[in-house]
């Protein structure tokens, strides 16, 4: 009788695997409630098998907040260096995208749970971190085509993303729609004052 075959699968599937479980327990039942032996159970791994790709479930929460941020980064750099586009409707393209974060089949989309803050936290810390420099090349872009004047143009954008991030998506305040409505419109006139650009420049948002 032959040596008994074991199925080894592709290292990078089966730690796809264990993600996505983990993003769909997060998702029904919050990051907090959820433990690493309910990401195991569903999966059907072995404890071994999972220790052997993620050290914790932080480390999962890291290699989620990665993966979904690096997808961004990708789409927005192929805009932001698109040389056919002017640096307005780069914004545009992009910050229109920042509302696709939430979309619906999206893990982003539950990030508002309570149990699920310490996720919409690190998003929104490698959102500043590593969207915010292609944010303001474009924004560079815009100062020699005229159209912005600023002096720090990153950390003049890292400011205005970390207030519309706390203040508009953090789900902290509870405010009405109205509420929300309000603060959108001064956002807008905030980031036309920041950025030094025309206003009603940023009437998109």
């Amino acid at each position: 009788m032959g040596p008994m075959i074991r199925t080894v699968k592709d290292p990078k599937i089966r730690r796809t695997e264990i993600l996505k479980a983990a993003e769909e327990l997060f998702c029904s039942q919050g990051y907090v409630n959820t433990t690493v032996e309910a990401i195991i159970q569903k999966v059907g791994v072995a404890k071994g098998t999972f220790y052997y790709y993620f050290k914790s479930k932080e480390d999962i929460l890291d290699a989620l907040v990665d993966d979904m941020v690096d997808k961004r980064c990708k789409e927005y750099k192929k805009i932001a260096d698109n040389p056919e586009m002017a640096a307005l409707e780069k914004m545009r393209h992009i910050l229109r995208g920042q509302d696709s974060l939430s979309d619906k089949n999206d893990l982003t989309e539950k990030l508002h749970q309570p149990g699920n803050r310490e996720l919409h936290e690190r998003v929104n810390i490698e959102v500043i971190k590593r969207i915010a420099p292609i944010l303001a090349q474009v924004i560079e872009q815009g100062k020699r085509e005229s159209v912005f004047d600023v002096e720090h143009s990153l950390e003049t954008i890292q400011f205005l993303l970390a207030g519309s991030q706390f203040l508009l998506e953090s789900g902290l305040f509870k405010w009405s729609q109205e509420e929300q409505m309000t603060r959108i419109q001064s956002m807008r006139s905030i980031i036309e004052r920041s950025l030094g650009a025309e206003p009603g420049s940023f009437s998109f948002i």
